[in-house]
């Protein structure tokens, strides 16, 4: 699929395809699968494999007609300039690129999440690369606590800037709101302001028809990931049939646009949805990235004609690399 935009997606899982080993115990739940594969992934990061995770991740995303990505970054022991790595990757490569670091406390507490936000406010400060714009992360409303969604807000208001969050995706993130006191996860994000106009939330799977036009009455973005939802079994977003502000995204899957339709158009039926959602999803991602560049949307560059099957070797010779260290935490 050419010039097909990816509203929500992960560079730092660029590395995956090369074999990264399976837990020991199959996790039997989401919370599960994040703690034993992917924040474990992300904790092992360094400049090296960051930066070879993106250039695998991007190079093949050209090849399959990625016409722009959003990212959504996360490295616990590589907080500070991680958001340079990738932004030098993406305007390298010539791929139009929207970038930010999640903010968490899951590792660090506050103090993590302070870093992240300052992560993220220092990138869209200096930044002056053209393809590339930088916006305020959260991981999500259960990995950080209402101060630090309060100083997201207050650093959107700011900066100009809107928060790019991951949104009921597992129960246990609605579950976790509530909680905390909260109708969900979605009213959390509102009341304590982290959710201007034009954020970018990413899932919705367990959010009803009502959040879903709440989120469209804000001129917010939700963002579908039919791949990841089945994979991780979350369940599928029905809901998200009640906005027309609904893109499409891999969520750190390779960047095949068709691949993402195609499994999207398969599921739809099977929960009552409709499967020409695709195409729309699509034409809404474009705009999506055309909105954070502030209208019409670069172009991929002309950049000279990268080398796939070096970067591919080498990032399959770091890929074993980081599994070493994956293997230690």
């Amino acid at each position: 699929m050419i010039n097909a935009v990816n509203a929500h997606t992960h560079l730092y899982s660029g590395l995956v395809p090369f074999g990264m080993p399976a837990p020991a115990e199959p996790p039997p739940d989401f919370l599960a699968i994040l703690q034993r594969v992917w924040w474990r992934l992300d904790r092992a990061l360094d400049a090296q494999s960051l930066r070879l995770s993106a250039r695998w991740y991007v190079a093949e995303a050209l090849q399959l007609g990625t016409a722009g990505l959003i990212d959504h970054h996360e490295s616990p022991n590589l907080i500070e300039g991680s958001l340079d790595i990738l932004a030098d990757v993406c305007q390298a490569a010539g791929m139009p690129a929207v970038l930010c670091y999640g903010a968490t406390e899951r590792n660090g507490g506050r103090d993590e999440g302070r870093r992240g936000l300052a992560e993220c406010r220092r990138f869209i400060e200096t930044n002056t690369r053209p393809l590339v714009r930088g916006v305020i992360g959260l991981h999500a409303s259960f990995t950080v606590s209402d101060d630090t969604l309060r100083e997201a807000a207050a650093l959107c208001r700011e900066l100009g800037s809107v928060v790019h969050v991951h949104v009921a995706e597992d129960r246990a993130d609605v579950a976790d709101a509530i909680e905390r006191g909260w109708d969900g996860p979605l009213e959390r994000l509102e009341r304590l302001g982290a959710l201007p106009p034009g954020s970018i939330l990413a899932h919705g799977v367990h959010l009803s028809e009502a959040q879903v036009r709440r989120v469209e009455q804000l001129g917010c973005w939700l963002v579908q990931n039919p791949r990841s939802n089945l994979g991780n079994r979350v369940g599928y977003p029905t809901a998200l049939r009640a906005s027309e502000r609904v893109a499409l995204g891999t969520d750190g899957y390779p960047s095949d646009l068709q691949a993402e339709c195609a499994a999207l158009r398969e599921e739809a039926p099977r929960h009552g949805d409709d499967p020409t959602a695709a195409q729309r999803r699509l034409k809404c991602s474009h705009a999506l990235l055309a909105e954070r560049f502030g209208g019409t949307a670069p172009m991929r560059a002309e950049t000279p004609q990268l080398n796939i099957d070096a970067i591919r070797a080498e990032a399959a010779a770091e890929a074993s690399r980081l599994w070493s260290r994956m293997a230690r935490l």
